[in-house]
C-alpha cells in the first residue's frame, strides 16, 4: 500500500489523507480498522512530507549563468 501511495501525486495523497481523516472522525470505524487507517495515515503524511520538502528543495535552486544549480541566496 505504501508504495503505490508513493507514486500517487501530492494532490492525489492529500485527498485520500483527508478521507481517512473524515472516515476516523465519525466514530463509526471499528478499532481494529481504525489502527490500520490511522497507520496508513501516518504513512502517507510521511510520503507527502518529503515530496514538499524535495519540491522546497527545487524551488530554493536557481539557474546559474553556466547552466547549474546553485541554491538561491538574498542578499542585501
Amino acid at each position: 500500500m505504501e508504495k503505490e501511495n508513493q507514486e500517487l501525486s501530492f494532490e492525489e495523497n492529500i485527498k485520500k489523507l483527508e478521507s481517512i481523516v473524515k472516515e476516523l472522525e465519525t466514530g463509526d470505524v471499528e478499532l481494529d480498522k481504525a489502527m490500520e487507517k490511522f497507520m496508513e495515515a501516518s504513512n502517507i503524511a510521511k510520503i507527502c512530507d518529503t515530496k514538499l520538502k524535495n519540491a522546497t528543495e527545487q524551488v530554493n535552486k536557481i539557474v546559474a549563468n553556466d547552466g547549474s544549480l546553485k541554491d538561491f541566496e538574498v542578499t542585501e
